[in-house]
């Protein structure tokens, strides 16, 4: 068997966190699983979060009117890409798994993974108008985001005052990962690490630990397929598949909820 390999992309400042000790944890088991693990630390590596033309080491086509979509994608085919873009977009051929671990800012990333994002993501290398979500161009491969909360878990419910964890979810799982054609594993949530006992965030660590030994072999969470929609009529689902679900107590996901309850857990529980 060829051994899978994973990048883990990591954003924290400092090594005595629980995000840095999640991300170990990660390089021990998968490594010990026999899988080749590379972590592109970001803070460690002052990783530049703006996307500008700087980015393009080559002529901007237009300059008087830079559209950073369309020239990264000419850059990208040209070769043209400064070099942490092109060493990041390598890392992340190359991957079989990639894990976003992070603590959650407001209701996202951090600036410098986003940057991560915007920057390594680029169209071309990462997706096209054609190949997109479950055509995409990383339908082979999987990712994942594993991340501290700030806020603990009842707050993060369709109850709670901070709202459906689900809902949060859903721009960064379908609009970035899915979009780019990854199979999406379930999230690893650490619900408000500093905010609970040292022995609770050892159990916390455990269960991650624990969860890696099958990782690679979960299926991922459930998005709509792209040929569900018509592309002819503004990507709008079809008809048929409309009429299909038209009985049916939940929506389709959290986004395509057509105006139904949305499905209970469908960005933080696969096979639901």
């Amino acid at each position: 068997m060829v051994s899978e390999k994973v990048l883990i992309v990591y954003a924290h400042q400092s090594s005595g966190s629980f995000n840095s000790a999640a991300k170990d944890a990660a390089v021990e088991v998968l490594t010990a699983k026999g899988c080749t693990v590379e972590v592109s630390d970001l803070y460690a590596m002052k990783f530049k979060a703006t996307a500008t033309a700087e980015d393009i080491t080559g002529k901007v086509k237009n300059a008087d009117n830079f559209r950073y979509g369309e020239e990264t994608k000419l850059a990208w085919e040209a070769g043209e890409l400064t070099a942490d873009i092109t060493e990041e977009q390598r890392k992340l051929t190359e991957a079989d798994l990639v894990i976003f671990q992070f603590p959650m800012y407001w209701f996202t990333v951090p600036a410098i993974m986003k940057g991560w994002m915007d920057r390594v993501l680029t169209l071309g290398f990462a997706f096209t108008h054609e190949k997109r979500y479950s055509q995409g161009i990383f339908k082979e491969k999987k990712a994942m985001l594993s991340f501290t909360t700030g806020s603990q878990e009842s707050m993060f419910t369709a109850n709670g005052i901070n709202g459906d964890m689900n809902v949060t979810l859903w721009p960064l799982q379908n609009g970035i990962l899915h979009y780019c054609g990854f199979q999406v594993l379930a999230p690893q949530i650490f619900w408000a690490p500093s905010h609970v006992p040292s022995e609770a965030r050892g159990t916390m660590l455990e269960g991650w630990r624990m969860r890696m030994q099958g990782l690679l072999g979960e299926n991922p969470l459930a998005f709509t397929p792209l040929d569900c929609f018509d592309g002819e009529n503004g990507y709008q689902l079809k008809p048929e598949v409309h009429e299909k679900h038209a009985a049916k107590e939940f929506g389709l996901t959290v986004g395509i909820h057509l105006g139904k309850a949305l499905p209970p857990n469908n960005q933080m529980k696969a096979g639901v």
